[in-house]
């Protein structure tokens, strides 16, 4: 049997020196690593030489069964279709980036009297944006000062549109109520530059005029104007005050910092824009055994910045091995030059140590908290006689009122903790369902779980199969579950029902598992408490996403479905006929004498409203 190097060498004769990309295969078909090379045959050659490798690339060697290749024009485009892959694919060699949420941004839109709010997601024409934000809590606090300090609306535009008299935010004085003519729009404009202004790192010229503005409204004796000029001020020194460090010398920056130990990495990502800290969040991305900082950083940088936009100067506290090549891919990226420094002094230097003790600090935390959590699933796994530690628990919950906007809700958890990005909500579908039947409901959402499992991950090999189904319920939810699972033969993933007990209290829990009598574990048992939040997750998010469902459809209109009917028509028929329910029960007669509501649309709104019925 040929081994690895021998597969490898194999190769050599159709390689040239083309850079593109490599990927390592093993006897399942399965990509073990994907890699960039400025020239394909060295690289690949490197990887043929028996000996020189450290343990972990000798061990991919030893796993590779085949090899599949990809030439690029440049090695830049390597770089990109690399990262691209991983992020893809998940090689276990790769060094992989878990969390990769998008960051929220503030923005100001494009409108006469334009809003301000909370962004996250792809930019789209039109508007301001000013970011990235850390997290929603920072972009919160922000907004919330940038409201009492400069009173813009956050009202969307149809509300705006529709208002007759001020709203409660005016009133706290958290908007100047430009919906009902309270502020001028020249006024409102010159604010809504200020907040822009603040938000560009131009506070102190905005407060210095503001002041101006304030003693002479005191001199005027116009005390409210002065007062609240005096608030506006205020407001805005406790956002500066709550930004942190705010860097004098960087007015922009990404300040990215590792701190790796026993296997184990943190990444510290803090961002500096308009020469204030708009927060820091932390990674921990999947790194094998003996990788260097140097790749780990390189692979994060690629996968982070893959959807996100990179702040002009990128500040790091290891080097990279392409820095000129991340350089000039992050350039074409964001349209402009970016650079890449690892700083040994001054305050950029300051910036990145302190962003490297919040690794180092995030991390011995983690660990810590790792530590504790794989106690527990060995507890787990010994309090329900599994095979070992699990390292996926899927949690089940369903959330309704008497049968409506039922939703049932999947939680997840691991070595590492809750695994949000992998939680799904289920809208229950099921026509045949009598409203409030518990069972059918977990039926349909373990149903549409194992299918969806059986299409992705046939052969278990992605790690998208639990090791445990914990079910929120009894033994007839138990056995309904049971029932899917023998139709979908996958008796073999264990389940426990985890039933209230007796006067359904914490700590009285019993446990289900087909076939078996129930049990309970003691009252101050630490795996008790473990699977109580556990369930208690579950049916935390199951109930946040039925009043989500239940909130949406209270505000749905069916006007807003009616072709032809916009935000103007739809005004004009409420006010003739004061709901849409009213709409819905008048004649072609009574549509068409609405103000601005054609012959031609009446017959659409009737036929719309009869047709549905």
């Amino acid at each position: 049997m040929q081994t690895g190097y021998d597969i490898i060498h194999g190769y050599l004769k159709t390689l040239d020196s083309s850079p593109g990309v490599y990927r390592m295969l093993d006897e399942q078909s399965r990509v073990l690593y994907v890699g960039k090379a400025r020239n394909l045959r060295a690289r690949v050659s490197n990887y043929a030489r028996p000996s020189g490798h450290s343990r972990r690339i000798a061990r991919m060697i030893s796993e590779t069964r085949s090899m599949m290749f990809l030439t690029t024009k440049t090695e830049t485009e390597a770089l990109l279709l690399e990262q691209n892959l991983i992020k893809q694919l998940k090689p276990k060699f790769n060094v992989l980036l878990r969390d990769d949420k998008s960051f929220p941004n503030i923005l100001v839109t494009d409108h006469d009297y334009p809003m301000i709010k909370k962004h996250r997601g792809a930019k789209k024409e039109g508007g301001s944006y000013f970011g990235p934000f850390a997290s929603a809590g920072a972009v919160n606090r922000v907004l919330n000062q940038l409201q009492r300090g400069f009173q813009l609306r956050n009202c969307s535009d149809s509300m705006f549109s529709t208002r007759t008299r001020p709203c409660l935010q005016y009133q706290i004085k958290r908007c100047s109520a430009p919906c009902v003519g309270k502020i001028s729009p020249e006024e409102y404009a010159d604010s809504v530059k200020d907040a822009a202004r603040f938000l560009q790192g131009k506070s102190t010229q905005i407060q210095e005029t503001l002041a101006e503005q304030m003693q002479q409204a005191s001199d005027e004796m116009e005390f409210e104007r002065a007062a609240a000029l005096r608030d506006r001020i205020k407001a805005l020194t406790q956002v500066q005050t709550a930004q942190g460090i705010n860097p004098r010398t960087v007015p922009e920056a990404d300040v990215i910092a590792l701190h790796l130990e026993k296997g184990q990495a943190c990444v510290q990502v803090f961002f500096i824009r308009a020469n204030q800290n708009w927060g820091n969040k932390d990674f921990y991305p999947r790194v094998g055994e003996d990788v260097d900082p140097a790749e780990i950083l390189e692979a994060f940088m690629g996968q982070f910045y893959d959807q996100k936009d990179p702040a002009r100067l990128i500040l790091l506290n290891h080097g990279i091995e392409n820095d000129d090549l991340m350089q000039e891919a992050l350039s074409d990226k964001l349209g402009r030059k970016v650079e890449i420094a690892v700083p040994l002094r001054g305050e950029k230097a300051e910036l990145v140590d302190g962003a490297a003790r919040n690794a180092r600090e995030s991390l011995a935390r983690k660990m810590s908290e790792t530590a504790t959590q794989a106690k527990l699933l060995r507890g787990v796994a010994e309090a329900f006689g599994l095979d070992g530690p699990p390292e996926r628990i899927e949690v089940y919950d369903n959330s309704h009122i008497q049968g409506t906007n039922a939703v049932g809700g999947m939680i997840v958890a691991g070595p590492d903790g809750f695994m949000k990005n992998q939680y799904r909500k289920f809208n229950i579908k099921g026509e045949d369902l009598v409203p409030g039947d518990d069972f059918g409901m977990m039926k349909e959402v373990l149903t549409r779980r194992f299918t969806r499992l059986l299409k992705e991950d046939p052969d278990r090999s992605k790690g998208l199969w639990p090791d445990l189904l914990l079910i929120d319920g009894g033994a007839g939810q138990v056995s309904a579950v049971a029932e899917i699972m023998r139709e979908y033969s996958v008796e073999d993933v264990p389940m426990v029902g985890v039933a209230k007990g007796v006067d359904r209290d914490h700590g009285k829990e019993e446990f289900h598992r087909v076939g078996e009598r129930p049990f309970a574990l003691r009252h101050n048992d630490p795996i008790l408490y473990f699977v109580q939040r556990l369930r208690d997750e579950a049916h935390r998010f199951a109930i946040g996403t039925h009043r989500a469902k239940r909130a949406k459809s209270q505000l749905a209109n069916p006007l807003d479905e009616v072709p032809g009917v916009g935000a103007a028509r739809k005004r004009a028929l409420l006010a003739h006929f004061g709901s849409a329910k009213a709409v819905s029960r008048a004649n072609l007669v009574d549509l068409k004498a609405v103000d601005g509501v054609s012959e031609a649309l009446a017959e659409k709104i009737y036929d719309f409203f009869h047709e549905k019925g």
